[in-house]
């Protein structure tokens, strides 16, 4: 095992993931889109990941807590995407608008994930999805402030709509709601 890349090597000398945590939450963001949060079972994601079910008692509490940390994940990887968005301001809402949508095309699962906390009432995963939204909605509105933009909470307004309209036509199945660029 190399322990600065936390990986082993096989046969074939490939690369082969070994933080358990990882997979689980992958495994979990997979099954959880597919089934929903009251179909799924941890039971289900164990069997994805090839582990027992009682290992992912190890790593979360309960099936909320799996989903929790599922939705922080897929919140961490809009984050550090948006993070890295530099555009001139007069393209700054366009960017951001297609750098979303190849997210969604990339992460599909994560995005049905959110639409899907959205609807779910327990307060754990309520709370999750609010921080996101509003961490998601700082940032943003930073980028446009930077930009000199006068008021950018209405360039946030725009794109946070935008994006929600995205993850309903992702969600549905739906491409011709997603919204033009502007």
């Amino acid at each position: 095992m190399n322990k600065q890349s936390g990986t082993t090597r096989s046969k074939g000398d490939e690369a082969v993931p070994v933080n358990r945590r990882e997979q689980i939450l992958e495994a979990a963001v997979v099954v959880f889109a597919e089934l929903g949060y009251y179909r799924a079972t941890t039971a289900q994601v164990a069997e994805k990941v090839g582990i027992s079910q009682p290992y992912i008692f190890k790593l979360f509490k309960n099936k909320e807590e799996l989903f929790v940390a599922a939705l922080e994940r897929a919140f961490e990887r809009i984050l550090r995407t948006f993070s890295g968005l530099q555009a001139p301001a007069d393209h700054l809402l366009t960017e951001a608008i297609q750098v979303y949508e190849q997210l969604m095309e990339t992460h599909p699962n994560e995005i049905i994930l959110q639409v899907q906390a959205i609807g779910i009432r327990d307060e754990a995963i309520r709370q999750s999805m609010q921080a996101g939204m509003l961490e998601v909605t700082r940032l943003m509105e930073g980028k446009f402030s930077a930009a000199g933009f006068a008021h950018p909470e209405v360039e946030v307004s725009t794109f946070m709509a935008n994006g929600m309209l995205c993850n309903i036509a992702l969600t549905l199945g739906m491409p011709e709601l997603k919204p033009k660029h502007l």
